[in-house]
């Protein structure tokens, strides 16, 4: 004969409330890393024709790592095999899920007190650190996954977790992709190698400068996702540095004004203009 225990009313409680922030943090998490896939590469103004708020990134994450917590600490309230700080919070300290689920949401977490932190820090030293929300984002689908296989929820997993996760692994297989074929594929605003290659006969050369006029060249900071596909194209006039900054010429001579020319024009987020202004 088994004997099955009934769980106290409060305890079965705590448990719908901690599933609830869990399913609420996996949809967060899926929504902040696509939005900020969408945000960075300027995809979502070429599909949308609006520019992305980035405040919105942030205001996701915010939430990830809110009902993570929420999802982490009523485990504190259970009567029946309840869990303490120590194991909350330290990992390898339990189960292969848990500890997965603790290093997934400490990485978010210092991620998000990184951004705050980020004029202190070197941008590119920064971005390294942010991309570690990717294998933190891996970590916690894991937990997820197991979590709601040995709690009897496979369907939620199959329904749910799965439907909601797939835009955010497209985005992320696209993120990592060579611009080259990503330009092909139609999400980045480039000429490709190919199509410039066939084009480069009947492409007419750029056009002289005019008597007394010569070219400036100026890069929208906002719009520049720093492929350095520019530089590829003509080193001697833009260079992206180790920190991250793009450093360039703004006032080229006239020998480089087809460099200038043909670096805006393979800008993916044509991020790159170009104004004729009146020789001094």
């Amino acid at each position: 004969m088994i004997d099955v225990v009934a769980l106290p009313q409060h305890d079965i409680g705590v448990r719908e409330v901690a599933a609830m922030s869990a399913r609420l943090s996996y949809v967060f998490m899926c929504l902040t890393l696509s939005w900020g896939i969408l945000t960075y590469t300027g995809w979502i103004k070429r599909l949308t024709g609006h520019q992305a708020i980035r405040s919105g990134h942030m205001i996701l994450a915010t939430f990830t790592v809110a009902t993570g917590f929420t999802h982490a600490i009523v485990f504190l309230l259970l009567r029946e095999q309840g869990l303490d700080v120590f194991g909350i919070a330290v990992p390898f300290s339990g189960r292969l899920r848990h500890t997965l689920g603790i290093l997934g949401l400490e990485i978010m977490t210092a991620i998000l007190i990184s951004t705050g932190m980020r004029r202190f820090i070197r941008y590119r030293n920064w971005l390294r650190f942010h991309q570690f929300a990717y294998p933190a984002v891996a970590m916690t689908v894991l937990h997820s996954w197991f979590g709601a296989v040995a709690n009897g929820h496979l369907g939620v997993v199959w329904l749910g977790g799965i439907t909601v996760l797939s835009p955010a692994v497209t985005l992320t297989v696209l993120r990592f992709m060579p611009p080259r074929v990503l330009t092909r594929a139609g999400l980045l605003a480039g000429t490709p190698a190919a199509a410039e290659t066939q084009l480069s006969a009947v492409e007419p050369p750029p056009p002289p400068p005019r008597a007394g006029r010569k070219v400036q060249v100026s890069v929208d900071n906002q719009r520049c996702k720093r492929y350095g596909i520019c530089q590829a194209e003509s080193p001697n006039l833009f260079q992206l540095m180790e920190d991250g900054r793009l450093r360039y010429v703004r006032d080229p001579d006239t020998q480089s004004r087809a460099q200038a020319q043909a670096a805006a024009r393979v800008c993916p987020m044509q991020a790159i203009q170009l104004q004729e202004v009146r020789a001094r």
